[in-house]
């Protein structure tokens, strides 16, 4: 089975069917043990009518007792034989799942982490969740038939052969069964694949709404749009389990079919070879054996039933694999080296000039005009930075992620101990740890839970409260000691006196560092070296706090409440502030709800 580090291999991304039968490569040993053990598993079931007919047609009938304990011992040992190879066949195929599921995973996570920050803009959450969560184990279910399915042919083929000795009537009539069979289920199984498709295609789009609606619904009910949301969410629920219905009805069908044909070939084949027997062209023996070979073939038809099933959902999952494999991340053309001494970060789209080794503040009326910058200066979004008087996007990107960090404040926080949440890719002395937390005013994180560093933390840090998360990830941030830091809103869930002590500290801890943050908040904003007044996205003032506090009624709003600069901004902006960053419910902020929703 794949190991945890073993690279996985270059996935075959030309097609649904063609990544199936790369995973079936990757492990060719176990596959073909697989078919091997179906194929005998299947042969000596097939094999016992026929030791019953020679025991009843040698041994019963004519009264040999030695020729009847002989037959009949062969048939036990058979059976039991066939008994373990049963059983290895399932570990086997049970081996082949496993590790087409782990390895679909690693090229999955290995993609994801190749896109990096382009992963969110080139394909949705709900997409990815839905890959994860539902097409990786439908994948390496499919890989399943193998066994069944190859063992089901041979077998096949083996009893038709059985038969054409016995009677070529009823071989012939075995042997058309499989084109009636194709001509059957075939029709249905392109239904499903289209039905399937849409049916993930529409589980995808509920499951980004769902995740909006965890992470939007404060923002919602101020909006006073969680009503038209709620709407939303139960047509594309509706939409889904109507999908949902379609599939179940092409689904059962094609079950149906696999029990019912079977039933068929034994009722033609058993009641031909009745008639036969009475007409005196076989023997009773012969007879017991062909309803002993049509009892066995119940169970290939209907794997070969069950495998056209699973083999079409497998496509279907695997296309939607291979459509996130074939995701390509930004190009990185950058072939100029970084400055060598730390260097002035200048973004004339807005005017933004941070100086090295300074503490440089972001203030704006609308949040995403700050974190714009930010995308800017971090290189996350195409723009004319420059870095030393070098345009920024043509360094090496390698040597700008290695120099640059932008720490986000909703950043992912990985399951682990919160110590290899916090400590990244090297291990940090215990005298570094105490520093960043102290910095990030977080040694009462440490200290609540039962274990400190040690202690389990839950994927997405939901084991810590809002407050804990933004902390620990100030920590990993500090931790990083990047040359420069670009930290957005890294202190708006906080209350104001940690939010106080947080904002000397982290001065202190980035000394001789270059750092940027966002926020509007004057306890941060006050130990800033300068700060850019952003308005529009662009740079309306800079200078300290105390200074544009003093000269611009506009930042003096913003960052002081003023109740009596509101007018300055805007009416709509001064409401907002007015209402702690909410806008009032009512018919404006539903029609803006109503044109994001449509």
């Amino acid at each position: 089975m794949i190991d945890a580090y073993e690279d996985p291999g270059t996935p075959d991304r030309r097609g649904g069917a063609r990544y199936l039968w790369w995973l079936v490569c990757r492990q060719p040993g176990r596959s073909v043990a697989g078919a091997v053990l179906g194929s005998v598993w299947l042969v000596l079931m097939a094999s016992a009518p026929y030791l019953l007919s020679k025991a009843v047609d040698e041994g019963l009938e004519p009264g040999d007792t030695a020729a009847l304990a002989g037959w009949t011992t062969a048939l036990f040992v058979v059976g039991a034989g066939n008994a373990w190879v049963s059983i290895m066949r399932h570990r086997t195929m049970t081996r082949v799942r496993m590790d087409a599921n782990f390895r679909t995973v690693k090229v999955v996570v290995g993609q994801a982490v190749r896109l990096g920050a382009a992963l969110p803009r080139r394909v949705g959450a709900g997409e990815v969740v839905t890959v994860g969560v539902g097409d990786v184990g439908t994948v390496a279910s499919s890989l399943t038939v193998i066994g069944p399915g190859v063992g089901s042919l041979v077998v096949y083929v083996v009893v038709a052969g059985l038969l054409l000795s016995v009677s070529p009537l009823l071989a012939g009539v075995v042997l058309l069964g499989m084109p009636v069979v194709a001509v059957l289920v075939g029709p249905l199984m392109a239904r499903l694949q289209g039905a399937e498709s849409e049916y993930r295609e529409r589980q995808g789009v509920l499951t980004a709404r769902i995740g909006d609606l965890a992470g939007g619904l404060r923002v919602l009910n101020g909006l006073g749009g969680k009503r038209l949301f709620a709407d939303a969410f139960a047509r594309d629920s509706q939409r889904l389990r109507a999908q949902g219905y379609r599939v179940g009805s092409v689904t059962s069908w094609m079950q149906a079919l696999g029990v019912g044909l079977p039933t068929v070939f034994l009722a033609v084949v058993t009641w031909l070879a009745a008639r036969l027997a009475a007409q005196g062209e076989l023997t009773v023996g012969e007879l017991v054996s062909v309803y002993g070979y049509v009892a066995v073939l119940v169970g290939p038809v209907a794997f070969l039933v069950e495998m056209g099933y699973e083999l079409s959902r497998g496509v279907v999952a695997a296309r939607r694999v291979v459509r996130l494999l074939r995701l390509e991340p930004e190009p990185d053309t950058g072939t100029a080296e970084a400055p060598a001494e730390p260097s002035v970060l200048e973004d004339p789209a807005s005017g933004v000039r941070v100086a090295p080794g300074r503490l440089t503040a972001l203030a704006g009326a609308r949040p995403a005009d700050a974190a714009e910058v930010v995308d800017r200066l971090g290189r996350y979004t195409p723009s004319d930075v420059t870095w030393g008087g070098v345009r920024l996007d043509t360094v090496a990107l390698e040597q700008v992620r290695a120099r640059i960090l932008v720490a986000d404040n909703e950043a992912d926080l990985f399951a682990g101990s919160l110590r290899e949440v916090v400590g990244g890719r090297r291990e940090r002395s215990p005298e570094e740890e105490r520093r960043a937390l102290r910095a990030a005013a977080a040694e009462d994180v440490v200290q609540g839970l039962p274990e400190g560093l040690d202690s389990p933390v839950a994927a997405q840090g939901r084991s810590l409260s809002g407050g804990q998360r933004q902390r620990v990830r100030l920590v990993r941030a500090l931790l990083a000691d990047p040359e420069v830091l670009l930290a957005v809103e890294p202190t708006s869930a906080l209350d104001a006196h940690t939010e106080a002590a947080i904002a000397g500290r982290l001065r202190a801890a980035r000394a001789g560092r270059t750092t940027v943050v966002t926020s509007t908040s004057p306890l941060l904003l006050d130990h800033a070296d300068t700060v850019h007044y952003l308005v529009d996205g662009k740079v309306a003032a800079s200078g300290p706090h105390r200074r544009l506090l003093a000269t611009e009624p506009g930042y003096r709003a913003l960052v002081a409440r003023d109740p009596d600069d509101d007018a300055d901004d805007g009416g709509a902006a001064g409401e907002v502030r007015a209402r702690g960053g909410q806008a009032a419910p009512g018919a404006e902020g539903t029609e803006g709800v109503e044109e994001v929703l449509r």
